[in-house]
């Protein structure tokens, strides 16, 4: 069974929100590097993912010029670059036609966030059939502030509300939301044997 590395949303979007000084893995970039190389190096394929949202005048608007993968990372020839405008990698793009043309079965997922875009792709792929590792380290997310918090506060007062969903926290609610259920869970270095 064929293998791909889908490389969800690490994109210059995300460094330009001040929540993003929060983030549990400002070097995810070096994180999905290294997943990356092990993938082309069993010969699996690497798709890359990114977020849009046309016509919103944010970070993640086309036109604002950050929906493009962060620096240090570069497709290599062949390489899919596919555009998403829902939460999962699956249901506005063909990233399924994608791996099914490819006779991919076995997914390993990365990227940003981690209970977002990553965790929601994961389950979808799970219902699909695929087999799916989720490369908890090589996810990064951001502190999620309690939902009846005013949306305008600044990054200083998101973190000092005790409401606030912590990194930690949300990483390790994944971690048992998938485990078992969705994907094997499992980290940099057992997936690199470094």
């Amino acid at each position: 069974m064929k293998s791909a590395l889908i490389v969800i949303d690490v994109q210059e979007s995300f460094p330009r929100r001040p929540i993003w000084q929060a983030a549990n893995h400002p070097d995810i970039v070096d994180r999905v590097d290294r997943l990356v190389a092990a993938e082309r190096a069993a010969g699996g394929l690497v798709v890359w993912v990114l977020h849009a949202e046309p016509g919103t005048a944010t970070v993640f608007d086309p036109a604002s010029g950050y929906v493009r993968l962060m620096d240090g990372l570069k497709p290599d020839e062949g390489e899919p670059v596919i555009t998403k405008t829902s939460i999962n990698a699956f249901t506005t793009t063909n990233l399924q036609q994608v791996l099914t043309t490819r006779g991919v079965g076995e997914l390993t997922v990365c990227g940003i966030k981690t209970e977002q875009c990553c965790e929601t792709t994961t389950r979808v792929a799970s219902d699909l059939g695929y087999e799916v590792t989720f490369a908890i380290d090589a996810t990064a997310t951001t502190p999620i502030p309690h939902w009846d918090a005013p949306a305008d506060r600044t990054v200083a007062e998101i973190l000092a509300d005790p409401r606030t969903l912590s990194t930690d926290d949300i990483v390790s609610r994944t971690a048992y939301a998938l485990a078992g259920r969705f994907a094997t869970v499992r980290t940099v270095a057992e997936l690199t044997g470094s």
